[in-house]
């Protein structure tokens, strides 16, 4: 995924084992739902909507940009008066544009959280399937999010990895996942107006047995 970052709380699922035997699981949200079909959904309105909020940036941009020059070019010649005016308007136009932006950026973040929620519960509801499968006690998030500190810092074996278990789970075949993963892409050109921004996607791969 490139425009967003898919922030998750650490799912878990815990059951109670036939045996006294204390068995734990562990996967990673961010890449299970980065492999799901509704994930590409999700990521191409958001595409969608960022286009369209840019387009509005852009268009406010331009006009403050060409009334900016003309001011430069004709202020000399202005009255006092019209000059207050033409600096009064560039001021109200550079705040009209910060408050875009940022107004974009939260209406980004909304949308986003709104199109995430039923992925997460579907995510959430097949993690607590596998664990009562499995004879899981808990399965655990491995990656929190960006920027935190991944719950599991170390696995001695593949045997508790219950990523596969989950995409199955979901309908998604892992061998396929693993042979359609896309080489990495170049970076992209950097913007010439102001955009809206969405943090970088974290969806580190974990090994599968």
């Amino acid at each position: 995924m490139v425009l967003m970052a898919i922030v998750t709380t650490p799912l878990l699922a815990q059951t109670t084992p036939a045996s006294g035997l204390t068995k734990i699981g562990y996967t990673n949200v961010d890449y299970v739902i980065s492999k799901l079909p509704e994930s590409k959904v999700m990521q191409n309105q958001l595409e969608v909507t960022k286009a369209q909020l840019d387009k509005a940036l852009g268009e406010t941009y331009k006009e403050a940009q060409e009334k900016y020059e003309a001011y430069q070019k004709n202020g000399a010649n202005m009255t006092d008066v019209i000059r207050a005016d033409k600096e009064k308007e560039l001021q109200n136009l550079q705040t009209r544009i910060q408050e875009m932006q940022n107004n974009a950026q939260t209406s980004l973040q909304t949308k986003q959280q709104q199109l995430l929620e039923p992925i997460l519960t579907k995510v959430n509801n097949a993690i607590q399937e596998v664990g009562k499968e499995s004879g899981f006690l808990y399965i655990l998030n491995m990656d929190a999010g960006q920027g935190t500190t991944p719950i599991i810092l170390f696995a001695a074996s593949e045997e508790n990895n219950a990523t596969n278990l989950i995409l199955r789970k979901l309908g998604v075949d892992p061998d396929k996942v693993e042979a359609a993963a896309p080489a990495a892409t170049a970076p992209a050109k950097p913007a010439t107006t102001p955009a809206t921004t969405a943090p970088a996607t974290s969806t580190t791969t974990p090994k599968k047995k």
